[in-house]
């Protein structure tokens, strides 16, 4: 199990230097949101940052702890673009890159709306498709043709590649149980599972063993491939931190990611619990 901590906000000093304390404290992962404009009827428009700006100040900033969004949506960006924002990223990082990918939040649909961005969630879904693998593609270094619906490259040769081969890890969202979700998924690197069985029920460990049963059964077992899960433990009862990250793992997950995006959470609090480490046994 690798135990990585996502960041919730802050500016571009406070975010370094947690990554910075993250990696100090034993945590093999830091991550940061990647959103336009977070707002809801309650909470109005908050500060938020270029991520690809603080991942390399992050990077400069650490030697070992891996690094990523979590997370970016595609279908927003230019896959070229994105490609190459990546691939500087890597090699700045010494090949410790990691690209969690979805739709996106729903409470970024605000910002994205007001610019004239696609808003289907089906269009949204095929372009990732599309994005995905054209940053596949892209990175492998050789001349890359690509005639899809919504892109089109013709033989366009990404330079240098990343320092990650045969591309930088990519970890999808993906939809329990539906197929066509599932599927995307598993094409990549990784999962983040979410639960959409129609019972408003959060996701639990039994539901990750059912899912890994079905990635086994689906997925060649010599090619690597994380499940990634998050949520929040009590860093002041590491014992008790321990055992409830540990029933995760026993189901299956390699990741476990630390949240904390509850209202009312401060700079102190986020820099507190990483400061406790993260919930190994």
């Amino acid at each position: 199990m690798h135990y990585g901590f996502i960041i919730p906000g802050g500016d571009v000093e406070s975010i370094p230097a947690l990554t910075a304390g993250a990696e100090a404290a034993g945590w093999d992962g830091v991550f940061i949101p990647d959103c336009i404009s977070i707002e809801t009827p309650d909470h109005p428009a908050g500060e938020w940052y270029d991520p690809w700006i603080l991942l390399a100040l992050m990077a400069a900033r650490t030697q070992r702890v891996r690094l990523g969004t979590m997370l970016t949506p595609p279908s927003r960006r230019r896959p070229w673009k994105l490609a190459r924002e990546l691939v500087t990223l890597d090699r700045l990082s010494n090949g410790r890159m990691v690209l969690p990918v979805g739709l996106g939040a729903a409470e970024d649909d605000a910002g994205f709306s007001r610019v004239g961005e696609v808003m289907s969630l089906k269009e949204r879904a095929r372009i990732l498709d599309e994005s995905l693998a054209i940053l596949d593609g892209l990175w492998r270094g050789q001349p890359f043709t690509y005639a899809g619906a919504y892109y089109h490259i013709e033989g366009m040769t990404l330079l240098p590649c990343p320092v990650q081969q045969p591309r930088i890890p990519i970890w999808v969202v993906g939809a329990w149980p539906h197929q066509k979700s599932m599927q995307r998924a598993l094409r990549w690197d990784g999962i983040l599972p979410t639960k959409k069985d129609g019972s408003n029920s959060a996701l639990t460990p039994a539901d990750i063993r059912v899912m890994r049963a079905y990635i086994e059964e689906n997925r060649p077992a010599t090619a690597p491939f994380d499940i990634v899960v998050e949520g929040e433990t009590p860093g002041s009862d590491p014992e008790q931190a321990a055992a409830h990250v540990r029933a995760w793992e026993e189901a299956g997950a390699t990741w476990w990611l630390e949240s904390m995006w509850g209202d009312g959470v401060t700079g102190a609090d986020v820099s507190r619990r990483i400061q406790q480490g993260p919930p190994r046994p």
